[in-house]
């Protein structure tokens, strides 16, 4: 042993390990009867070193982390840096379990950051502050172990990306939004009809949204009944009911709410103008998670390809039905009658029925639109259409062929039955047309030919029309205003 006498003080012994820090200024502590001997001027010297380390790493802790903690084997916290961590005393958390920082998110991570078992870099996890609200750290953390490796606690700092996060969602959520509006158009593309754009555009919806399928709907009246446009899956009724609700109570917006069913529903307006109210209806089955605001945001963006592809369908509609009808009347043209009234015969056939063509031509129109003009010719030709369409039934078709000739098809009517309809014309046509003539001396009336095709028979229409056509101009030979019924001796 060797002494170390500090001036004013008495000696005592310090341990043979000091030997190897003669200018330490403070002595191992002591062993045996050995006394732990200071030097005042070192000690205070060593003192301010370990006190400027320790400020030293206690900045550069609060530099490159936002919290810093260390727990003991009950998982509690025994060391907290700063002193107030997101708004969080120190004095309410040291000797408390470090879960209580855990926000209520932080279960789906599957990380505990407190409880880590082995070493860990870049893991996320939620914390929430004392009002509640979450916050993201990311964390970098390691167990404690004791002499026999055993876990006693648990050491680690993390760094605020609340905000990170939060934009990397944004990103991520517009990206998704970008993918999946890609996929519907891509999918769109091989298609050319609107009906199967539609189906094309609602399965990659159905798709990349994880729904158990959607309906777009014609909503009707109030908005409570509604018909299905297009669909995929069949939706149970309580989806619908819960999304005409939804439409009823957010007509503008996407919404959600859990149907009685438990059946996560999600609806969304597609209104394509003022007069057409449409609607897209999502649902997800009880056990999957619910719609979320992200879910909004994306049925909103592809709703938006939804509403273009109905007014696709809308153009194609009118496209095919002025491509079917006559621009003046509104009726049928001479096309459409014979390609609705071919179907009509197919049909007749397989159910031994008969069917009967009235052939209409208007007397005396050629001088009418001479002395009157073809304004009052056209207006005649609208009361005239009006008149055809009156006389027969919903199912029977009519069509004006040209000019100022009409036909008429009539589903199940024999001669007879279709004489008693040619009877009636022939007697209203002259009344309906009387004030166009004003005082021309003109005769105008109708003038009808009848033709029924019989079942089995292997005539074509236009061999029918043909015999109507012959028919109505035996009924002009006979003095016009009048009916007949082809017959033989006709021709």
């Amino acid at each position: 042993m060797h002494k170390v006498t500090e001036p004013g003080a008495p000696a005592a012994v310090l341990p043979r390990q000091a030997q190897d820090v003669p200018q330490a200024g403070l002595a191992m502590p002591p062993c045996g009867d050995c006394a732990l001997v200071l030097a005042t001027p070192q000690a205070d010297a060593l003192h301010d070193a370990l006190l400027e380390s320790r400020q030293r790493w206690r900045d550069l802790v609060q530099l490159s982390a936002d919290l810093a903690f260390e727990t003991d084997a009950h998982g509690r916290f025994v060391f907290l840096s700063p002193d107030s961590a997101f708004g969080w005393p120190n004095s309410l958390l040291l000797g408390q379990p470090a879960g209580l920082l855990l926000a209520d998110t932080a279960g789906m991570t599957g990380f505990d950051p407190f409880s880590p078992t082995t070493r860990t870099r870049g893991r996320r996890a939620w914390l929430k502050r004392p009002d509640g609200s979450p916050i993201c750290l990311v964390f970098a953390a390691a167990p404690i172990l004791d002499s026999q490796g055993q876990i006693v606690g648990a050491r680690g700092v993390g760094q605020d990306i609340t905000e990170q996060d939060n934009h990397e969602g944004k990103l991520a959520a517009t990206l998704r939004r970008s993918q999946v509006v890609g996929q519907i158009l891509a999918c769109m593309h091989k298609e050319v009809q609107a009906t199967r754009m539609m189906k094309a555009a609602l399965g990659s919806m159905v798709t990349a949204m994880g729904a158990e399928g959607c309906v777009v709907v014609d909503m009707l009246g109030d908005g409570v009944q509604a018909s299905f446009l297009h669909q995929v899956g069949l939706p149970p009724a309580a989806v619908v009911h819960t999304g005409m609700s939804l439409l009823e109570a957010t007509p503008d917006q996407p919404s959600h709410a859990m149907a009685n069913d438990g059946c996560w529903t999600m609806a969304c307006p597609a209104h394509t103008s003022a007069t057409e109210q449409a609607a897209l209806v999502l649902w997800r089955g009880m056990g999957d998670r619910a719609w979320d605001h992200d879910d909004l945001m994306l049925a909103a963006s592809a709703n938006s390809i939804i509403r273009i592809i109905l007014q696709h369908e809308a153009m194609q509609r009118d496209m095919s039905q002025q491509a079917r009808t006559d621009p003046l009347t509104g009726l049928l043209n001479r096309r459409a009658f014979i390609d609705e009234t071919g179907r009509r015969i197919d049909r007749l056939h397989r159910e031994n029925r008969p069917g009967t063509v009235l052939y209409v031509d208007l007397d005396g129109f050629k001088q009418l639109n001479d002395r009157c003009g073809h304004d009052v010719g056209d207006e005649a030709l609208c009361m005239v259409a009006d008149l055809l369409r009156d006389a027969v039934r919903p199912a029977d078709l009519v069509a004006r062929l040209g000019g100022d000739e009409f036909a008429i098809w009539m589903d199940g009517a024999d001669d007879l039955t279709a004489a008693e309809r040619a009877e009636h014309l022939t007697i209203a046509a002259p009344r309906l047309l009387r004030d166009l003539i004003g005082g021309h001396d003109i005769r105008l009336g109708m003038s009808i030919g009848l033709a029924t095709k019989w079942p089995g028979t292997r005539e074509a229409l236009e061999e029918t029309l043909q015999r109507a056509d012959q028919a109505m101009y035996q009924a002009k030979r006979a003095g016009r205003g009048q009916w007949r019924a082809w017959r033989a001796e006709t021709t």
